[in-house]
């Protein structure tokens, strides 16, 4: 994993612990809320594992059973053993697994970042996560107001906060940072939409900052 993309979901993660006066926070305080953010992360990750834990027993104790009322195991003498038999892949089991595969990703995801960030004090990660949320702090009226005016017929205090800190973190980045990629910039913010909230969230914010890229003529 890129360092960048580590710093952006951990930024994601400390801008939802940010209260509305950010201007109040000192530098020693973000460093907190980075450990926090950091550990919040594992923590998640955690918990989703142990639950699709779960669903991996129910899908052995499913196929034992399968395998046990197979009519070949069936007609085999009590005393022997079963043997393997075909299954068919179901698309519930497919499901299953795809979530226990997502789950994983997710958790290793966030074992990589949790390494990254608390390996080395002054880490690529720790350092853009700083920038990011520093930018932010310094011109949060301005990227807040960009939000407002290119979201038509949205509601600003009603948007899912989410959204809201993915936007405020692309268009920090495209207008106040200005060292990725646009394109880099804004596939990481409809992926972390992808991931935190919703497709359509998704949609909504690509659309967003297609328009903040086109009225600072950043292409």
């Amino acid at each position: 994993m890129l360092a960048r993309r580590a710093a952006r979901e951990i930024a994601l993660i400390l801008f939802s612990q940010l209260e509305e006066d950010v201007k109040k926070y000192a530098t020693t305080d973000f460093d907190k809320i980075i450990v926090n953010s950091v550990r919040t992360l594992t923590n998640n990750a955690y918990e989703e594992l142990k639950l699709q834990s779960t669903a991996v027993v129910d899908m052995i104790q499913y196929i034992d059973e399968y395998e046990a009322n197979h009519p070949t195991n069936l007609a085999r003498p009590i005393e022997s053993n079963d043997i393997p038999v075909p299954i068919p892949l179901t698309s519930d089991m497919t499901g299953r697994l795809t979530a226990i595969a997502d789950v994983c990703e997710k958790a290793f995801s966030a074992l990589e970042i949790a390494e990254m960030t608390a390996l080395e004090e002054n880490s690529e990660t720790k350092k853009y996560v700083r920038k990011i949320t520093k930018a932010y702090v310094d011109k949060k009226d301005i990227i807040d107001e960009t939000i407002k005016r290119l979201a038509v017929g949205w509601d600003f205090s009603r948007l899912v906060k989410t959204d809201k800190d993915i936007l405020r973190i692309a268009i920090t980045e495209l207008l106040f940072v200005k060292e990725p990629p646009v394109k880099v910039i804004i596939d990481e913010a409809v992926e972390l939409a992808k991931r935190y909230s919703t497709e359509d969230s998704a949609s909504f914010i690509n659309a967003i900052l297609a328009k903040v890229v086109k009225e600072n003529d950043l292409d």
